[in-house]
């Protein structure tokens, strides 16, 4: 079945993309891409991005696989170089144990079961593989924003489901993940003009962009 949010991004990829290249989009963009490179450097491939949309981030990270269940999309994405396959993260198509790293940036505010999207993560990481996942800090005044913009149906964000970085947190903890490392930036104030700032390697309480680091333990434990 296809979902909601699939939906609005086959209708709205083009639209979507072109706002890479609106100077607002371009600003924002380097610093997000920043704070996931602070949380990259060890970090074994092969790399799958879930959620990959246009591939914009895959292109610039060196990601090598990505799944997204929009078609339009994974057109643009696969354009870009990124090998793809329409797929939804609650069900990856992939053995397990395939992937050194898996990203999520954006994407699992859109996802329909986040628990079963990080299960899945888990199953295809690697043993010690690393999970980076990039937010909107819902506390943060840019997850107050994203919230004004939902409940006034924006056709995108009404379909998204904001998270607090605790909130993420503890998702990762159940799915058997151990959370190693924060980076944060976007403390400005939506109602500023847009500037480049600072990107931290921590986690920053009102940062309105915040990436999780996470790991696959190296050994099994009585639970699994």
């Amino acid at each position: 079945m296809k979902s909601k949010a699939a939906e609005v991004f086959n209708q709205y990829a083009e639209d979507y993309d072109r706002w890479f290249d609106t100077l607002e989009g371009k600003v924002l963009f380097e610093m997000e891409v920043k704070a996931v490179r602070l949380l990259m450097k060890n970090l074994e491939r092969p790399f799958l991005e879930i959620g990959v949309g246009t591939g914009k981030f895959a292109e610039e990270l060196g990601i090598d696989f990505g799944i997204d269940p929009s078609s339009k999309v994974l057109g643009i994405a696969e354009r870009r170089g990124i090998k793809v396959k329409k797929a939804r993260g609650e069900s990856l198509p992939f053995s397990d144990e395939s992937f050194g790293a898996v990203f999520i940036l954006f994407t699992l505010c859109f996802v329909e079961d986040p628990q079963t999207v990080l299960a899945e993560t888990e199953r295809v990481l690697k043993k010690g593989g690393g999970l980076i996942i990039g937010i909107i800090n819902r506390e943060s005044p840019w997850g107050q924003l994203y919230l004004k913009k939902k409940a006034e149906a924006h056709p995108i964000y009404t379909h998204a489901r904001f998270y607090s970085i605790n909130e993420v947190t503890k998702m990762i903890e159940k799915a058997g993940m151990e959370v190693g490392a924060y980076s944060s930036t976007l403390r400005q104030s939506p109602s500023e003009i847009l500037h480049e700032e600072s990107v931290y390697n921590h986690l920053v309480e009102n940062a309105g962009f915040v990436c999780i680091l996470a790991r696959k333990h190296l050994e099994m434990t009585n639970d699994n």
